[in-house]
């Protein structure tokens, strides 16, 4: 999984309540693995981080 925070479609207010943000503060881009991606999932289900607020803006054609 590739977060791109530039191209985010919620970037913003959005950011203080992401797990990207609340982490690493907020990077244009990062790459998570699988299981960096599990080990993130598994924090926010447990409610010791936010969960990824990401949703990418979609390109016109």
């Amino acid at each position: 999984m590739i977060i791109d925070c530039d191209s985010c479609e919620v970037r913003g207010d959005a950011c203080k309540e992401c797990v990207v943000t609340v982490l690493l503060g907020a990077p244009p881009s990062i790459e998570l693995d699988v299981s960096e991606q599990r080990a993130i999932d598994a924090l926010a289900g447990a409610g010791l981080v936010p969960r990824l607020r990401l949703i990418p803006i979609e390109k016109s054609a």
